[in-house]
């Protein structure tokens, strides 16, 4: 979550590595689109449509955190190993180095947050792309993301709300919550005004929709110092405002002893949904003891005993309801937030130490 340096000044290594590749080389098994006209954000499109898939297919749009490229943040969360289970397309815009040096989506610029311009455009350009390409269900387009990516997820919901049938939001923040670098960490501190009804008069200004309104999931760890659990809060107000829910009225209950919330339309539909992952820090929960496991435990991808990819994929309806099962291996400690090793934690402490990161 965003990290402008203008000052810092990243040398490449003597064998050409970047500071902040991975240390390890994934499985890439996605694909560049390149045929997508408009891109006023410059970024890069990845794509993963299954083998011998047949249409009309829910597309999924997937967006990384800081730091990940699209190939990583797939390998990490498993989501074309669900695709290949259960028959969706993938879309994955990725950001560059040119844009940003930490490859953060560019979530608190207005250059880039504005339906018609920058970062926005480019990502609703390459759906058009993906729809001319592919035989896609457009009444079943998503959009999901961590961090940068789950604050950019909320920038698409509220600019292009006609688009998306539904988003969920991991460790990212509120449509408007920030519109430049510093606003961007008082946001990420829980910092900002959190007025329901002003969150909710962000996203309606943000488009012309006079329609229905996205179904909205939110995760969030409960130790998460990067993006504070206070965000998690102001997503579900501007989204309950948007939807003319009480957010004091919800259904409660757990999932491997994590609290689940969920708020009901008038069709008995879960309209928002919230998950908050006891004791996880900052990224992406996962559930490395379960059956079928999906993506990998790493850097900002913590195997706290629940899988959200799969979890996402079901309040999407493109993926069967995950079942608790009745016995599971003791659970491991929930991780604490992680340190970089390296090149990457040399920079990381040095950013910290100048205020630049939390």
């Amino acid at each position: 979550m965003p990290i402008i340096t203008p000052r810092l000044r990243l040398r490449p290594s003597r064998l050409g590595l970047s500071a902040f590749a991975p240390k390890t080389a994934v499985a890439d098994r996605l694909s560049d689109l390149k045929d997508f006209r408009d891109n006023p954000g410059n970024l890069r499109a990845r794509h993963y449509v299954p083998e011998g898939l047949t249409g009309p297919a829910p597309l999924v749009v997937v967006l990384h955190g800081c730091t990940q490229n699209a190939a990583v943040y797939d390998h990490g969360s498993g989501w074309s190993t669900l695709a290949d289970r259960h028959g969706f397309i993938l879309l994955f815009p990725e950001q560059q180095r040119a844009n940003n040096p930490m490859l953060c989506f560019n979530w608190f610029s207005p250059d880039h947050i504005q339906r018609g311009m920058g970062e926005a455009a480019s990502i609703r350009s390459m759906i058009d792309a993906m729809e001319a390409t592919y035989a896609i269900d457009q009444s079943r387009i998503f959009v999901t993301g961590l961090s940068a990516g789950g604050a950019m997820a909320s920038v698409m919901l509220a600019t292009y709300p006609e688009t998306f049938a539904a988003g969920s939001i991991l460790a990212g923040v509120a449509f408007g919550c920030a519109d430049s670098v510093g606003g961007a960490f008082d946001c990420m501190g829980g910092r900002a005004r959190n007025d329901a009804a002003e969150l909710a008069q962000n996203v309606r200004r943000a488009s012309p929709n006079k329609g229905r309104w996205p179904r909205i999931q939110v995760w969030q760890g409960s130790a998460d110092h990067t993006v504070v659990p206070s965000n998690a809060d102001a997503i579900v107000l501007q989204w309950a405002g948007l939807h003319g829910l009480d957010p004091k009225r919800f259904q409660g209950d757990e999932v491997s002893g994590h609290r689940r919330r969920a708020w009901i339309g008038p069709k008995g539909e879960r309209l928002i949904e919230e998950y908050v992952i006891n004791g996880m820090a900052h990224g992406v929960p996962l559930d490395g003891a379960a059956e079928d496991a999906l993506g990998a435990a790493g850097a900002h991808m913590l195997d706290v005993g629940v899988d959200s990819t799969a979890r996402i994929a079901a309040f999407f309806g493109i993926a069967p309801e995950v079942k608790e099962q009745a016995e599971r291996p003791r659970r491991r400690k929930p991780p604490t937030r992680q340190r970089a090793a390296g090149p990457e934690g040399v920079i990381d402490k040095a950013l910290r130490a100048a205020g630049l990161i939390r």
